[in-house]
């Protein structure tokens, strides 16, 4: 009997032991915007930085293609297959749902055979160049979290560049040049993203890698998100602590993986020789299956939901913010400007709450429903939150070590997160285990 209730201790103080260990790769989510913990003045609200999980972005655009007409079918037309561009007997007929190609078709459900596509018009109008503008928009703010992939049922493009916008399409800025030459498409001598590092890791390049015209097996373009992030957190993307602490602390890069708007410049359909042959126009076009973007809603780390309600997406912001990114404080509570979260220190980052205006606080300057003493400080009487020793301000809502100029990374290793709620929870646990009629001096 003791040896079971042993082994029951055993195991929980193992289950402990693992909170106390440096953080795990599943930390650093930041997926929890609070949470209560237990002080020894009872339960209180530990606030910590947070963000929308990375997901599927194609779910929520617009796409608009430009010149608007360009999409193949409308007069329907014939054009060659890719296996033999000499057989020129496929049709495209916009009329007939089961010969069309529309734009939706770049962001449907991939794995059905045949494959769906969406289709341009052919080059029947050269020497005229046939370029195409496909613009991705989402009304919002997104951080991207992953490569972006475009798969295409025609050859690559010779050329083509991609764009991205940060002010709703005002304005664009190029991410990457793609072409088979690049000093004679751009001006610009060949580089891959394994030829980057830290200290270049923003420089726009223009790469020959994904440019080949009718290869049976290459028919996808990136955007290599993850080999930049590579740069700081490792080959294996292990090390998110220093590409988060890269990110908190340089606003270009946090900028640069950042858009709201993004651009597929096709210049020049896929060629394969040196001429175009003039005899088979109907060869050359743009065809492309799928493009997958993966992000999550920049909410400035202060919400993990985003709605999309109204074709709309939008924070559900907490700490007191408010706004689509959640980037100002509400009302009344502007009692300091108002701030981002920061992924910093490691793994719950720092909150930043809007603190209430000095006007609206009144006689009570904390409370236990609206007005929570942070970061581990419990309200007295309600006329002031009394502070553990690292905190101070009116909510608790600064660290102490700013004043002493400046904040370390945090607890040492191994060194237990603050108010860990597992060690906390000890004291209650153990007389479960123990059971109420365990004999004195167990």
């Amino acid at each position: 009997m003791y040896l079971s209730r042993f082994l029951s201790i055993h195991a929980l103080w193992v289950t402990v032991s693992s909170v106390m260990q440096p953080y795990p790769l599943v930390w650093g989510h930041y997926d929890v915007c609070k949470t209560q913990i237990y002080t020894e003045e009872g339960k209180v609200w530990d606030y910590m930085a947070c963000q929308p999980e990375s997901t599927d972005m194609t779910k929520y655009l617009k796409v608009k293609l430009d010149p608007p007409d360009i999409t193949c079918g409308d007069p329907p037309e014939t054009f060659c297959a890719m296996g033999n561009p000499y057989m020129c007997n496929n049709e495209c007929d916009a009329s007939t749902p089961e010969l069309a190609h529309p734009p939706e078709l770049m962001f449907d459900f991939e794995g059905r055979h045949p494959s769906t596509f969406w289709q341009s018009a052919t080059w029947k109008d050269y020497p005229k160049p046939l370029q195409v503008n496909i613009t991705l928009s989402w009304s919002k703010t997104i951080e991207l979290t992953d490569n972006i992939v475009i798969t295409f049922e025609s050859g690559r493009p010779d050329q083509m560049i991609l764009e991205k916008s940060l002010d709703y399409g005002q304005t664009w800025q190029p991410y990457q040049y793609y072409a088979t030459d690049c000093l004679d498409a751009f001006h610009m001598d060949p580089k891959s993203v394994k030829d980057l590092s830290q200290h270049t890791v923003l420089e726009i390049i223009c790469t020959e890698e994904y440019s080949t015209g009718y290869t049976t097996n290459s028919k996808i373009i990136h955007f290599e998100i993850k080999d930049r992030f590579a740069f700081f957190a490792g080959p294996r993307l292990r090390n998110m602590a220093s590409l988060y602490g890269q990110l908190d602390t340089t606003k270009k890069l946090r900028d640069f993986f950042t858009v709201t708007d993004l651009r597929i410049r096709l210049l020049r359909p896929a060629v394969g020789e040196i001429f175009v042959d003039e005899l088979h126009l109907a060869r050359y076009f743009y065809a492309i299956s799928d493009i997958k973007v993966r992000g999550r809603c920049k909410c400035n780390l202060h919400a993990t939901v985003c709605v999309y309600d109204n074709s709309k997406l939008t924070c559900e912001c907490e700490h007191n913010t408010t706004g689509p990114d959640c980037g100002k404080c509400k009302k009344n509570y502007q009692g300091r400007p108002w701030s981002p979260g920061s992924y910093l220190p490691i793994p719950k980052g720092t909150a930043n709450t809007c603190i209430p205006s000095i006007s609206s606080i009144g006689t009570n300057v904390c409370d236990n429903e609206l007005l929570h003493c942070q970061n581990g400080g419990t309200c007295h009487n309600n006329v002031r939150c009394l502070c553990p020793a690292a905190y101070t301000g009116i909510l608790c809502e600064k660290p102490r070590c700013e004043e002493a100029g400046g904040c370390g990374s945090g607890a040492g290793p191994g060194a237990p997160p603050p108010g860990c709620p597992a060690l906390l929870l000890l004291p209650l646990l153990l007389p479960a285990l123990l059971g109420t009629a365990s004999p004195p001096g167990f």
